[in-house]
């Protein structure tokens, strides 16, 4: 049986943890609840701490007591809404969910551990018992990162996807995170760049979102290896020099029932009303960012990244779908905030509190906005009324010149108009970025939309990348 936490010097939850947490202003959650292993009055085994407020009951099953829906209950924890206990025998590998009992309707569920380090390869989708130990080898590379991270430093950021990049050379399928490293590295550095920025590699149930429908937000995915093999990527792009950035997708979540959407029987971690709860666009939820316990949730799982995986950059997706609430949106299927207008202020407040919370833990750290907006102030600072990124990822000026590429390719528009999108000015310090959206789903290369394998087309794309 699960055992209730004796004392707070057994317990992964202290009173502080409890109020940071409940007060939206814990940074470092996955060091206290989740799963971790550890003794216990001389006894080997785990930790388990989980939020669901409106559960009745929470149990731990997995293949340590036979997926036994009723053997090892855990503890609420006073009115934190935090179930925890330590159950015994416990050991790495071993695979796990929470089964919740809700107070309404008789629903039951087993759900994955929001706070997991590691997953089982999709489609199977228990947690997986799992520490982060590593021995690092970047020292030299973290002393020095915060210079080639400067914003007066020159940067070449190469994105990609990992699963996609490369095939091994024996049979048809990704290469690992180990696999990969030496191949990137070289790549990378014989093209020019000084960082790559990986397409998220958090746990997704659904290949085909490469990532941005993402299920485990402190678990990279199982189907590149082990969370010591990221790290072992990550350690190997340092040692070489290259810079690494994560993409972080804070705006949603997928649907599927093993994840957060209607965790303990109430719409926990989303909003309840659909107009404010989903995406129809990408049929995922939304995030309530109002709610404080879901702000340290994912404030925690920022921090994750640099704490532990040496992030030297986050790319935050879809920032516009988090400062607007008509975003993707038909009139009438949204609405107003409190002040009457369609700006989304719980998103924009905790925009503001993820860059202060980083920047304050991690100065050296990049916080990139991807954002196709005309939102005023997202790289300036938070004294002036800004959001505080370091920088924009400008979808839009990626979109308007992509237009006048083509438009001047097809005799529609004169150089001069591309040289007007090229050279218009920002208020804001932008990445000009050329993203994976635009070569998917048939939109084509670069030289098609600048003519074609012709002598004018290998002109007019020279001229654009220049």
């Amino acid at each position: 049986m699960a055992q209730p936490l004796p004392g707070s010097s057994a317990t992964m939850l202290g009173a502080d943890d409890l109020h940071l947490f409940n007060e939206g202003t814990h940074h470092h959650l996955y060091r206290c609840l989740g799963a971790h292993l550890r003794s216990v009055a001389g006894a080997e085994g785990a930790s388990f701490a989980v939020w669901a407020p409106d559960a009745e009951e929470v149990f731990v099953v997995g293949d340590f007591n036979d997926w036994d829906p009723g053997r090892d209950r855990l503890t609420p924890r006073a009115s934190s809404g935090i179930w925890e206990g330590f159950i015994p025998g416990v050991k790495p590998g071993h695979r796990y969910k929470y089964q919740i009992n809700s107070r309404y309707n008789g629903y039951r569920v087993q759900k994955a551990d929001p706070f997991a380090f590691r997953a089982e390869m999709p489609p199977d989708s228990a947690s997986v018992v799992w520490n982060l130990e590593y021995t690092w080898g970047d020292e030299a590379w973290m002393t020095s990162r915060a210079s080639r991270n400067g914003l007066e430093a020159p940067m070449a950021i190469y994105e990609l996807h990992l699963g996609s990049w490369a095939h091994a050379d024996d049979e048809h399928r990704s290469l690992s995170y180990r696999e990969l490293a030496p191949r990137l590295a070289d790549y990378v550095l014989d093209m020019g760049f000084t960082h790559v920025e990986f397409l998220p590699l958090a746990e997704h149930p659904f290949y085909g979102s490469w990532g941005y429908q993402v299920s485990g937000y402190f678990a990279p995915t199982a189907r590149y290896g082990t969370p010591q093999d990221l790290m072992f990527l990550v350690d190997y792009l340092h040692q070489r020099g290259i810079g690494v950035i994560f993409d972080w997708v804070p705006s949603h979540f997928p649907r599927d029932e093993h994840g957060l959407g209607y965790f303990d029987g109430t719409h926990l971690y989303e909003h309840a009303d659909p107009r404010r709860g989903i995406h129809k666009d990408w049929d995922s939820f939304i995030f309530n960012y109002s709610r404080n316990e879901v702000q340290s949730f994912l404030l925690s799982s920022a921090m994750f990244l640099a704490d532990v995986y040496h992030a030297d950059g986050i790319r935050v997706d879809a920032v516009a779908s988090m400062l607007f609430r008509d975003f993707g949106r038909e009139p009438g299927k949204w609405q107003n905030n409190a002040l009457g207008d369609r700006r989304h202020l719980e998103g924009i407040a905790f925009l503001a509190e993820l860059t202060e919370a980083v920047h304050l833990d991690h100065p050296e750290v990049l916080l990139i906005a991807e954002d196709s907006s005309s939102y005023w102030g997202v790289t300036r600072p938070l004294g002036e009324g800004g959001l505080g990124f370091d920088l924009k990822w400008n979808m839009g000026w990626m979109n308007d010149s992509l237009r006048a590429l083509a438009a001047t390719a097809q005799g529609r528009a004169s150089g001069s108009d591309l040289d007007r999108v090229l050279n218009s000015p920002s208020e804001e310090r932008d990445v000009l970025a050329l993203s994976h959206d635009e070569v998917t789903h048939g939109k084509g290369s670069l030289l098609g939309r600048a003519g074609g394998d012709t002598p004018d087309g290998h002109r007019l794309l020279r001229a654009y990348l220049a």
